[in-house]
């Protein structure tokens, strides 16, 4: 299946992880996809290695790469201009880029600039590339589309504050920028992820492994599931969803465990509602 046959696609965060899957999908399907990320080189090397799928070079889709810092406007309008250039408009933006950082030991010693780090890539990021990029998707013959990755954290609690915070926000935004880019006919959607076996969990695979344990699908995702939800947001198979946040997520909105174990006092004999 070819969807994005002759498709422009501006990917941020692209250079690993859920960014890169993303961008082989849509290659794969025929896209032309400009990779971004803050670490150039990092981008190159993910676009050779989408030039060099098989998958890739028989559908006609292609890659290139670009250094983006998405906190800095300048170089958000010159990575949209510059995909406009090469392949000549933009059809679908996807936001991936994100910044994470612990949290500190006691919330009240949260230093001011890591919490607008946070803030300033995960959510003005994607609101600096929607900027730059929304006459162009509004002028793309209604295959316009805008799709996020945004993230559970901003639907519940499961730590860092900032990123969680700068998640929900996206969310929000993608459900008021959805209502006004509707009428240019440009699509809005964010996909929300739960736990994602990427690079950034490389020293600490524990972590993922106590993780799978309590997704009630018995394992934690892979970029490749998040890739195949955006790629379907992004479509025309899509055509008539905006405004939505789409769990990705194993199931781990839908059951808490712990508290439905602690309710049934070890058995399903002792289970009971509070009311």
């Amino acid at each position: 299946m070819r969807r994005f046959d002759g498709y422009s696609v501006l990917i941020t965060g692209a250079g690993r992880g859920i960014g890169e899957a993303t961008a082989l999908r849509l290659a794969t399907e025929g896209a032309r996809v400009l990779v971004t990320d803050l670490d150039g080189e990092r981008a190159g090397q993910a676009a050779a290695r989408i030039r060099e799928s098989a998958p890739v070079r028989d559908s006609g889709g292609t890659a290139e790469a670009l250094a983006c810092d998405v906190a800095d406007r300048t170089a958000v309008d010159a990575a949209v201009a510059h995909a406009v250039h090469r392949f000549g408009g933009l059809d679908v933006l996807v936001n991936s880029a994100h910044r994470c950082l612990p949290d500190p030991p006691r919330f009240e010693t949260y230093r001011d600039e890591d919490w607008a780090g946070d803030l300033d890539v995960t959510l003005g990021g994607a609101f600096r590339c929607a900027r730059a990029a929304l006459p162009h998707l509004a002028a793309a013959d209604g295959r316009g589309a805008i799709v996020s990755v945004g993230s559970v954290n901003g639907e519940q609690d499961f730590g860092n504050h900032a990123y969680s915070a700068a998640k929900a926000g996206l969310a929000s935004l993608t459900r008021t920028l959805a209502g006004e880019a509707a009428a240019r006919g440009v699509r809005v959607n964010l996909v929300a992820p739960g736990t994602v076996d990427t690079p950034n969990w490389a020293d600490r695979p524990d972590s993922l492994k106590r993780a799978a344990a309590v997704y009630p699908l018995g394992r934690v995702g892979r970029p490749d599931d998040i890739a195949a939800a955006v790629a379907f947001l992004a479509s025309s198979d899509a055509a008539w969803i905006t405004g939505v946040t789409l769990p990705v997520d194993g199931g781990i909105l839908t059951s808490n465990a712990a508290l439905r174990d602690a309710l049934r006092g070890g058995g399903p004999e002792r289970f009971a509602f509070s009311r």
